[in-house]
């Protein structure tokens, strides 16, 4: 059986999330879940939320193609499916490179990526979202936890309720972390980069989301020598959340393409925008640590060397 180093929600994620929200803790041994929360938060839609909303998709009217993303949308929940099989594959196979494991999970999404930057969908975003500040956070996570179809999208995708659980906590409790990402107005004149060639905040999560899990074939391949199974793990869960902030993302562009017959309201659009953008960009960090960033502690031993003796932490 596929393991997944899925993170564990502690008691004090489980509190902040509610205190967050607005609403009282669990109670000593019971389990916080979406549709517990969903029963305690206030359902009337917020009104900021909604005017942000109302104005992207008349800013964003008749430039995005419904078709595509529909197309590419079916074609990512058959990758995301296929997260556990890429894990059971362990390292890419391969004499003189690694064959295509991670990277074919992410081509649907590159379509999407490409055809969302040809249009200017991060610009008339970015314009219009404020940064991840604790107050746009608290109203991203009241709305996400109101937003049945999308509950209802991740279940389709294979996000079990622990794992959905997990991606509300990376929007909710790393507003902090978050609010490292600038978006690209903000970047202050006289940093060493021109900021003219930065793109927008929501392409550069978009993006770099991408290229990380891009880039784990050829890493995994490469570094087989110092590869673990909870390394592998780690690859495995910050793939698949990565993956599912991906379909947000590209969730939300389609409800924008589809207008009238869209199933999000103007509210939970932008909180979708929000928490994909979130999503994306607190795993792929988490990827860089997990996988990437592979310490004497966490790397596995070396036969030759009798190093696993020797190390007081084996």
């Amino acid at each position: 059986m596929v393991q997944s180093n899925v993170p564990q929600p502690t008691v004090e994620h489980r509190q902040e999330l509610a205190s967050t929200l607005g609403v009282g803790g669990p109670a000593t041994g019971e389990r916080l879940t979406v549709d517990r929360l969903r029963e305690a938060v206030d359902d009337d839609p917020d009104e900021v939320f909604t005017s942000i909303g109302e104005t992207i998709r008349t800013g964003l009217s008749g430039r995005l193609d419904a078709e595509l993303l529909g197309e590419e949308r079916s074609r990512m929940v058959e990758q995301l499916s296929r997260t556990s099989e890429v894990r059971a594959a362990g390292i890419p196979a391969g004499e003189t490179g690694p064959a295509v494991l991670y990277r074919g999970l992410v081509e649907p999404a590159w379509r999407v990526y490409h055809h969302l930057a040809a249009v200017g969908f991060f610009e008339g975003i970015e314009e219009n979202l404020p940064s991840f500040t604790p107050d746009h956070i608290e109203g991203t996570a009241r709305e996400l936890v109101q937003a049945r179809p999308l509950s209802a999208a991740l279940a389709e995708c294979g996000f079990d309720e622990r794992e959905r659980m997990a991606l509300m906590l990376n929007v909710a409790n790393n507003d902090t972390r978050l609010s490292r990402w600038t978006p690209t107005r903000e970047i202050p004149e006289g940093v060493e980069f021109d900021v003219e060639y930065v793109p927008p905040l929501h392409r550069r999560a978009m993006g770099g989301a991408l290229l990380w899990i891009r880039a784990l074939d050829d890493h995994l391949w490469r570094k087989e020598i110092l590869i673990t199974d909870d390394i592998l793990d780690d690859a495995h869960w910050d793939t698949k959340a990565m993956l599912g902030g991906l379909y947000l993302m590209a969730t939300a562009a389609h409800d924008v393409a589809a207008g009238e017959d869209g199933s999000l309201t103007d509210a939970q659009l932008t909180a979708t925008l929000t928490a994909s953008t979130a999503v994306m960009i607190v795993n792929q960090e988490e990827l860089m640590q997990d996988v990437f960033w592979i310490t004497e502690e966490k790397r596995k031993p070396s036969e030759a060397s009798g190093r696993e003796e020797e190390l007081p932490w084996q």
